[in-house]
């Protein structure tokens, strides 16, 4: 499962703004531990979205605990039909360098485009295919864009299980680590709704599973305020 701002089956349905917060277990991204090998401390990451017609746009956050993450990124989905969108995305989880400067060969930011497709009733299959276009994705001479490429596959297997498959297509020496097709992010998501009171439910939710290419295990758990 994708722990990522620009799922547009996770965009508000209606018009206007909203804002949610995820507390999370430690920071996985796309079977990825993003504060250290072990997996690192809890993450806050707050969203705001503006939703208008077909189109979302926000912004989705993560800072650790431990200070060692911090984490900016700015989106654009367009929903295409019922079934398609696409997502532009401007990730940023450096901060090492001016945050303004956009410059391809210096620049922090990350912009990555995103198609999604997401299943009739019938056969619900979501397919998300996300290209790095531009920026600090490089090959390893340090200077060539990677275009690191990250297809995942999400099916729920029972109402409230979904399981997930993601592969890194091409070589990505320094997002995803590998030097050919991978499987990197492999498991599944429970979630469940604990009832507070008459008036308040709280959304929880678990994720365990494993990125088979860095022989690495996880498990998050995750509540959604």
């Amino acid at each position: 499962m994708t722990i990522n701002p620009a799922n547009a089956q996770d965009a508000p349905k209606s018009n206007g703004f909203a804002v949610t917060t995820d507390l999370v277990s430690s920071y996985m991204w796309r079977g990825i531990a993003e504060e250290s090998s072990k997996g690192g401390s809890p993450n806050v990451q707050p969203t705001i979205t503006y939703v208008n017609g077909c189109s979302t746009t926000g912004v989705w956050g993560s800072t650790a605990f431990s200070g060692a993450i911090k984490e900016v990124d700015f989106y654009e989905t367009v929903a295409l039909s019922p079934l398609f969108s696409v997502t532009l995305t401007d990730d940023n989880w450096f901060f090492n360098k001016n945050y303004f400067n956009y410059k391809n060969a210096q620049t922090d930011h990350i912009f990555e485009g995103t198609l999604t497709y997401t299943g009739e009733k019938s056969f619900p299959l979501t397919v998300s295919a996300n290209t790095m276009l531009y920026g600090d994705d490089k090959k390893e001479d340090g200077k060539s864009n990677a275009f690191s490429t990250y297809v995942e596959l999400d099916y729920p297997i029972a109402s409230n299980v979904t399981a997930f498959l993601g592969s890194s297509l091409f070589d990505s020496p320094t997002v995803y680590y590998n030097s050919r097709f991978s499987v990197i992010n492999l498991g599944v998501k429970v979630s469940k709704n604990v009832k507070i009171s008459d008036s308040f439910t709280l959304p929880v939710y678990g994720i365990v599973g494993c990125n088979p290419q860095a022989e690495k295990a996880f498990f998050v758990a995750g509540i959604t305020l």
